[in-house]
């Protein structure tokens, strides 16, 4: 089995939707199915599936495929999502209400435990079940609870600082919506920006593509 250090990061995001796919069949009742049928379904080739599995260990059979609850299951656990990892949102407003109220974090590796903001006007109220604190309260509740992941739903200019603070308060990894590069000053922690309009500008490039193909 290779070390994850030695994994490359295209391999490391395709896995959850590996893991997406075999969901839906498991609620297909499909049993088992074959690397081609699974190329099939994802749009990728046979060949691709079977390098980025066999990083983690063989797993399929030759000629019966992939037992679909087992490999589910495995990827699963290489994926951490029992982990429960504790986790805090740092901004309440739009979006940090949305993801507090429709990501399903415990399926997905996290426990969501906090919700913190500055604006005193929304201090106590109730979003997924949980208060929202004054960021007042960040270094004593991070001190009794020991939060590992931090989803920074903050301004660009707001982010350096609040992350200096959570790394050293334990912060090991963030979900970053911030636009700000974390990297650039902390090496030793994970990191996942989310660029939504990066995602909506290579959508406007393939729609443009697809227009001129029909010129």
């Amino acid at each position: 089995m290779s070390k994850s250090g030695s994994i490359s990061v295209s391999v490391i995001k395709r896995l959850p939707r590996y893991y997406r796919f075999l969901g839906e069949l498991m609620k297909q009742n499909v049993i088992r199915i074959s690397s081609r049928e699974l190329s099939e379904k994802m749009g990728l080739t046979a060949s691709q599936i079977r390098q980025d599995l066999n990083c983690f260990g063989g797993f399929g059979q030759q000629g019966y495929g992939y037992n679909i609850e087992e490999l589910h299951n495995e990827i699963g656990k290489i994926l951490g999502v029992d982990a429960g990892y504790k986790t805090i949102i740092i901004g309440a407003g739009n979006l940090g209400k949305a993801i507090a109220t429709h990501m399903n974090f415990e399926k997905r590796g996290c426990k969501l435990i906090g919700i913190f903001d500055i604006n005193k006007a929304i201090i106590g109220d109730i979003v997924a079940g949980l208060p929202i604190r004054h960021m007042n309260d960040l270094e004593e509740f991070c001190h009794e609870n020991k939060p590992v992941i931090a989803i920074l739903c903050i301004p660009k200019d707001a982010a350096q600082e609040i992350a200096n603070t959570l790394v050293n308060l334990g912060i090991t990894a963030f979900w970053n919506f911030s636009h700000y590069d974390l990297k650039m000053d902390f090496k030793n922690i994970a990191v996942e920006n989310v660029h939504l309009g990066d995602s909506l500008m290579t959508l406007t490039y393939n729609v443009k593509a697809l227009l001129n193909e029909k010129k």
